[in-house]
């Protein structure tokens, strides 16, 4: 008689083993990079398009038209702003939540990419090195660090790798699961960026060159003929997203000269996008208000180079059918530096822009495809050395590893050179120490956000999410305003032309409610701007007044009984201001003034 104890257990097989082995190192390489981001998201702060985001999540209704269907600097986005208006409904200012999102972000990528990569190399040690490369390479941090910018970029890794996957696996199975999500993702990535549009291409390109390399004959007719359903939906849902797109979004597409075109190329492949893939570029520069761009020294640049003609020869000559998938990776990279170059240029472009690295993020994605489809083609015979074949390929792992590590250390110190994080800091102080002060609005510091992104840039956009705080409008009776560090400080106005007096005995100008407008003539024109005036009156009681350019919209500011003083914020151009009173009965006698602008005294 036999008891449980003598039975002998049933062997795991051993490519269960293997495969339990493979993922258990793929998940550990998952978890280093989550702590690694993890580090660089705490270090971070809000920058530039973070602060537009939070001050029309605090401006408008989360899910009203006017804050969805937004045409952000040619981006649309409306899932992104969903995201960033809870985050601010969460925690108004708070960098917390959105550290947070970019964690989880980023954690959804990385697990899409295993998944594509399980797929396409099954349970096999060679898809540590894929894997590697995506983690760790420094081509995505920086779009990964800034907010505005990963809101963007992360759902477009992840839904470049999912859908990638679910096309491969609805081509294998048929099962509609496969086609239902893949739809969905990639619509769901096209409310968050409008590169999205690419997804469906990639993933046919990853269903066809995994028939070519296969030696499957005709691969296009192939990976057409098996997920035609999907093909056909994600055009349906491509032509759905391209109207709502051309319905809100102008477009920025113009034909750039030839010097920016070689230039921004140069600069963003030599000196961004080629170090980054051998873990550069181990160093940054930065001019704040600007964000940290590529630095590699010459002897990187040159290597990077030198590696990627390498590994193409490599891969050609000792794997079959790969020249396709360098054509298709290439082609991928073109596009993504063709959409920059003929959306971003300008005159005031420099050549910098191309090595920030971001507007090549998700060809990480692509890449990433692309090494796991050349090492699932079949060997061209049979390698006759090959521990010198794996020893080259761990060392080339661990000098990428180091590079990456150390780029990562020193775009780290270089992004957390930041002023904005102190800045709100002691401006959330400075605001809701004294609620009952109305605040003038005026522009935050050009350390934060340049004057280009008026009226974004005023504080009463930066703060509108920000409770129990001052009330900023566009008018005041004492004048203060918040410094280059964002502390409380008494301001005056800086006069750069004259409201002449009135001609009326005994008032100057007569203001009333009798239908016409009262002209208040200036001693010289002044030129479009977001002017500032001094008003000086005598109200015959408590009322408003409407002031403003002529053809511009005026500003209501209130007026008390008798004698007073009220500073009031106005935009446009011309020779003179028209005021009338707005509240019926109450006559307002308006003296000689100042326009100018608002500075801190002294």
């Amino acid at each position: 008689m036999s008891t449980g104890l003598d039975r002998h257990p049933t062997p795991v097989p051993r490519s269960a083993r293997s495969g339990r082995c493979v993922l258990t190192v793929a998940a550990a390489l998952i978890l280093v990079q989550a702590v690694l981001r993890a580090v660089v998201a705490a270090s971070g702060e809000f920058y530039w398009d973070d602060l537009i985001l939070i001050g029309r999540a605090g401006s408008y209704p989360l899910l009203s038209d006017t804050f969805l269907w937004y045409d952000h600097d040619g981006h649309f986005m409306p899932a992104a702003f969903v995201l960033a208006g809870i985050a601010t409904k969460v925690a108004p200012l708070e960098w917390w939540p959105a550290a947070a999102s970019l964690v989880v972000g980023q954690l959804l990528a990385s697990l899409a990419v295993l998944r594509v990569l399980w797929l396409l190399l099954s349970p096999r040690r060679a898809l540590w090195g894929p894997l590697l490369f995506y983690l760790l390479t420094p081509l995505t941090l920086p779009a990964f660090a800034w907010w505005a910018a990963a809101l963007n970029a992360l759902p477009l890794q992840a839904a470049l790798a999912w859908v990638a996957g679910d096309a491969l696996q609805y081509s294998r199975t048929r099962r509609r699961r496969h086609l239902v999500g893949a739809v969905v993702v990639t619509g769901a990535a096209l409310l968050f960026f409008e590169k999205s549009v690419l997804v469906p291409f990639v993933a046919f390109a990853t269903v066809a060159l995994a028939c070519h390399v296969d030696a499957v004959g005709r691969p296009i007719r192939q990976a057409w003929a098996q997920a035609r359903p999907l093909w056909l939906a994600s055009a349906a849902v491509l032509l759905v997203w391209a109207v709502c797109y051309a319905t809100v979004v102008e477009s920025r597409f113009g034909i750039p000269p030839w010097s920016m075109v070689a230039g921004l190329t140069h600069h963003g492949l030599s000196y961004g996008l080629l170090p980054s893939l051998v873990g550069g570029p181990w160093q940054w520069d930065r001019w704040n208000p600007s964000p940290p761009w590529a630095d590699p020294p010459l002897v990187l640049v040159v290597a990077s180079w030198l590696v990627v003609i390498l590994a193409v020869v490599w891969s050609v000559r000792r794997r079959t059918r790969t020249g396709a998938v360098w054509i298709a990776a290439t082609a991928y990279v073109l596009a993504s530096l063709a959409a920059m170059v003929s959306t971003r240029f300008g005159p005031g472009t420099t050549y910098e822009l191309a090595q920030t690295l971001r507007y090549f993020a998700d060809s990480a994605v692509v890449l990433t495809i692309a090494a796991a489809l050349i090492l699932r083609a079949p060997r061209r015979g049979t390698s006759s050395h090959p521990r010198f074949v794996r020893a080259t390929a761990w060392i080339c792992a661990a000098v990428f590893t180091v590079g990456s590590l150390w780029t990562t250390v020193t775009f780290t110190r270089s992004w957390s050179d930041n002023p904005t994080g102190g800045y709100l800091a002691a401006s959330k102080v400075a605001l809701t120490e004294r609620p009952d002060d109305t605040v003038l609005d005026h522009p935050v510091s050009v350390w934060v956000l340049l004057p280009v992104t008026y009226p974004h840039n005023m504080v009463g956009s930066v703060f509108s999410a920000l409770p129990d705080r001052s009330e900023i409008r566009d008018y005041a009776t004492e004048l203060w305003v918040l410094d280059d560090r964002g502390h409380r400080t008494p301001a005056e106005l800086f006069p750069l032309r004259s409201v002449l007096p009135g001609s009326e005995p005994d008032c100057g100008h007569r203001v009333d409610v009798t239908g016409t407008a009262t002209t208040l003539p200036l001693d010289s024109p002044a030129g479009d701007w977001e002017w500032t005036v001094q008003v000086n009156y005598r109200a015959s009681a408590d009322g408003t007044i409407d002031l403003g350019f002529p053809g511009h919209d005026a500003v209501t500011a209130p007026v008390t009984r008798g004698l007073g003083t009220v500073y009031v914020r106005v935009s446009g151009n011309g020779s003179a201001l028209q005021a009338r009173s707005s509240t019926p009965g109450t006559t307002v006698c308006l003296g000689g003034g100042s326009l100018g602008v608002v500075v801190p005294q002294g």
